[in-house]
């Protein structure tokens, strides 16, 4: 690969990240009500040169891989789609001033995109309101897969948010309490798949590392389920 930063996948093993990408801890923000509105960079990992990320969720040195995969025979095939986020999404209806695109594949509900009042969808009918509009614009900016876009007019450049090159390892607040998420790569780093497929370069992506997810490498939100028994003592 031409880029000197970049992640690859090891077929049935960790994330191999090279170019010393920056690794932090970032944990949701919450509100009093349970809804996550933002991000809080707690801490910078240390790495040095090349290093290896769990992603099957079993690592006794989370996030870094200690070859416990071999332990319990990980599969970790990939089955992410192969074709692009502008093929896939689809514009949602209603938007004044907005063009707000959704990509249901990408989606693993985090939930920046709502609130207790209000969902996605009748936000958007509702951006002819500018203070409506400029709340819909920070949600999908704070979105962490990127599922959902914006531009200002159909068929517009999306608008992304100007995230740095890094790779945080994340921590969501649930009712219940904090649990670990996906791996959260901001930048537009490359991801190189194990079994050759073609995988978008995107600003924004979430890359499972609980090892369950069904469309790895990315995170379809599988981890939140099994975290929560945990949590339960199930």
């Amino acid at each position: 690969m031409a880029d000197k930063k970049y992640i690859e996948v090891e077929e049935n093993g960790p994330y191999i990240v090279h170019g010393e990408i920056p690794l932090v801890r970032k944990t949701q923000i919450v509100s009093e009500h349970g809804e996550p509105i933002a991000w809080q960079k707690t801490e910078r990992i240390l790495t040095k040169g090349v290093y290896k990320l769990c992603r099957c969720g079993k690592s006794t040195t989370m996030p870094f891989c200690d070859m416990g995969h071999l332990d319990f025979d990980f599969d970790g095939t990939e089955a992410a789609p192969t074709d692009t986020h502008a093929e896939r999404r689809a514009e949602m209806e209603g938007g004044t001033h907005i063009s707000v695109q959704y990509d249901a594949i990408l989606c693993m509900e985090s939930g920046f995109c709502g609130t207790r009042l209000a969902n996605m969808a009748k936000m958007v009918a509702q951006t002819e309101e500018s203070t409506v509009r400029s709340l819909v614009m920070a949600m999908i900016e704070r979105c962490p897969s990127g599922a959902y876009t914006y531009s200002i007019q159909a068929g517009g450049k999306d608008i992304e948010p100007d995230l740095p090159v890094q790779i945080a390892v994340t921590t969501e607040i649930t009712s219940d309490g904090a649990i670990p998420g996906p791996l959260w790569v901001t930048g537009k780093v490359p991801v190189q798949r194990a079994d050759g497929q073609p995988f978008e370069r995107r600003n924004r992506v979430t890359l499972c590392s609980c090892g369950l997810s069904k469309i790895k490498p990315l995170c379809d939100g599988a981890h939140r389920a099994e975290e929560t028994r945990k949590l339960r003592g199930g």
